[in-house]
């Protein structure tokens, strides 16, 4: 089977062997496609509303640039693939030169879903597509449902988080070319796992983006972003900037057949136009792929806007599947590592009040005022939405490497409070997510890195130095010195995964752990998350650490959690009503008088 995405701009092979290049430059005057191999230009027509276009022969795999006004060659925005950089020249991708074999692949439930985020470079020593595909069976075997890529768009130099990206149609380079994605994803589908993709809609890397040179009309100074001008979504010119980026989604989901996309940072897109370019996105997707396979499409947001997740009648989502539930790791942090810097001063006051409404509700702020925030209330009600609509963690690419040595949870608390959270994370009816070597409890620090030169890495350097200094431990030019140059590339290089200490003691140990903790979920927790009724979960604080919350069952049963965080034992007013599912260690009294220090327990009545 082949696939590929019919895009209105960019290199488009036709079915005659010629190429259709396609630009919107409404800032040009003229524009040229150039190729480099036989040094020659080739005028492109100028048609209405700032489009220019050319059919000519050419073939797959040629470079070529974009000359605008006979002084600057830039790269095709909608680049398949950069073979040298971002300042490069593109090159032509025929996608139907790939044959699929994934032929009976239609997606999984969202209720499976158990999410791996995972860093294409660091997560294997080759750092590449096929690296990562060396290790599915690895995932498999954990117990993985689905693999979340961090951002592929190319950026610049070797090495990235993904988030400075500037051509978002273009597949990072330094991991290998479009086929190779393809294979990886191609092999995932065989083993029955999804593969979800990061994208970013709401900013364009700092180096490499030429798209002012020749449409400003792509930016707006209606509204502002922690990066500079805003993406212009609702200003003149933007139906364009919709479609470029609604087609971006499109073309990752059906050329090369992500099962779902996680969109970053929504809550920094500024769009006061109807409808919304969420909306308008979401309702383009399920149009193309609703008879086709399951999509799933999550949010990270941090507005805590509920209405994006609604429910029809049939529970099934009229726009979003999910969203990150930044609540629930906020507050799953203070009460392992006492830390309330910062936004984790929110969720100081009373965590296990904070915890307890994250499992029965969703959101920990729900149109309260957020202290953080000078006071502004923040999020909406959650209560009536089922838990498949919150992905929870207890660790992500952000929450890891935004620490100054990116200092993975296990260096931070005590195991057994640890393990204790990993219980009720993993059997809790919410989708979870694990972030890349969690399951072992790496050691090696999840750090941030990039590949800038001169005055930006300076930049960059020192301010990510400036960043921390407001913390008392790197106050001293000493300590700001000891915390790694993000372009180093030894920086890059402490990050990759240790997988040699799978050898070893305690990481087999927390592997077994997370491996029979996925076991039960699967065949204990997934068959009841369909029974579960929204708006009807109650929940108990029972100690500073201590909680009790209650999912009702639509066979008028329930799932019942008890836990404790805290390092004293914690009395129960009323025993659990159900049958024992799971529970961590043997020190749980058969009478369930006491939430033991450091436990969970999880209980089943039908």
């Amino acid at each position: 089977m082949k696939r590929k995405h019919e895009m209105p701009f960019g290199a488009e092979c036709l079915q005659d062997d010629t190429v259709r290049f396609r630009l919107w430059a409404p800032k040009a005057s003229s524009v040229a496609v150039h190729l480099p191999e036989l040094e020659l230009d080739f005028p492109m027509s100028k048609l209405q509303d700032g489009w220019f276009e050319l059919v000519t022969e050419a073939r797959a795999g040629t470079q070529y640039h974009f000359k605008i006004d006979n002084q600057h060659s830039v790269p095709d925005p909608a680049s398949r693939f950069q073979a040298s950089s971002v300042h490069g020249a593109s090159e032509i991708i025929d996608p139907l030169s790939y044959e699929w074999r994934d032929t009976e692949w239609n997606g999984r439930p969202w209720k499976e879903a158990v999410i791996y985020e995972l860093h294409v470079g660091t997560f294997s020593r080759e750092g590449t597509f096929a690296g990562a595909e060396a290790k599915l069976d690895y995932l498999s075997e954990l117990g993985i449902t689905a693999i979340e890529l961090m951002p592929l768009s190319s950026f610049p130099g070797e090495r990235n988080w993904g988030y400075d990206g500037v051509l978002p149609y273009a597949p990072a380079r330094c991991y290998g070319r479009p086929e190779d994605l393809k294979h990886f994803i191609d092999a995932a589908h065989a083993k029955h796992l999804m593969v979800f993709l990061d994208v970013i809609y709401n900013h364009f890397g700092p180096d490499g983006n030429c798209l002012w040179l020749y449409a400003p009309q792509f930016f707006t100074d209606r509204h502002r972003t922690p990066w500079g001008q805003a993406i212009n979504f609702d200003g003149p010119n933007s139906r364009v900037v919709r479609d470029y980026f609604i087609h971006n989604s499109l073309y990752w989901l059906e050329e090369y057949h992500f099962d779902g996309l996680r969109f970053d940072a929504v809550h920094a897109i500024a769009d006061d136009s109807r409808p919304h370019i969420l909306t308008e996105l979401a309702e383009t997707i399920h149009n193309k792929f609703v008879d086709d396979r399951q999509i799933h499409l999550v949010l990270e947001n941090d507005d805590n806007a509920a209405r994006f997740l609604r429910r029809d009648v049939h529970g099934n989502p009229w726009w979003y599947t999910a969203q990150w539930n930044d609540d629930i790791h906020h507050v799953f942090h203070v009460l392992l590592t006492g830390e309330t810097d910062g936004y984790y001063s929110d969720y100081a006051d009373n965590p296990a009040q904070s915890l307890a409404r994250c499992l029965a509700e969703g959101y920990a702020y729900q149109g309260e005022p957020s202290a953080f925030r000078d006071g502004a209330r923040r999020g909406e009600p959650s209560r009536d939405l089922p838990p498949a609509c919150f992905v929870s963690f207890l660790q992500n690419h952000d929450q890891i490497g935004n620490r100054a040595l990116g200092e993975r949870i296990v260096s931070l608390s005590n195991p057994a409070a640890v393990r204790a959270a990993m219980v009720i994370l993993l059997l809790a009816p919410s989708p979870p997510l694990l972030f890349m070597g969690e399951e072992f409890a790496a050691q090696t620090p999840f750090l941030f890195f990039c590949d800038f030169t001169s005055e930006l890495a300076d930049k960059v350097r020192n301010g990510r130095r400036a960043e921390f200094a407001r913390f008392q431990q790197f106050r001293s030019p000493e300590a700001q010195a000891r915390i790694p140059d993000p372009n180093d590339t030894a920086t890059f290089v402490a990050s990759k995964l240790d997988w040699a200490s799978l050898e070893k003691q305690p990481h087999r140990e927390w592997l077994r752990f997370y491996r029979q903790l996925l076991r039960c979920r699967r065949e204990k927790i997934v068959p009841q998350v369909k029974n579960i009724v929204p708006a009807l979960a109650q929940y108990d604080v029972l100690g500073p650490s201590t909680i009790r919350v209650r999912w009702a069952l639509a066979n008028c049963g329930s799932l019942e959690l008890i836990a404790n965080l805290g390092q004293d034992s914690t009395g129960l007013r009323n025993k659990p009503d159900g049958t024992l599912l799971y529970a961590t260690g043997t020190n749980y009294a058969p009478i369930f008088e006491q939430a033991p220090p450091f436990s969970a327990a999880w209980f089943l009545r039908t």
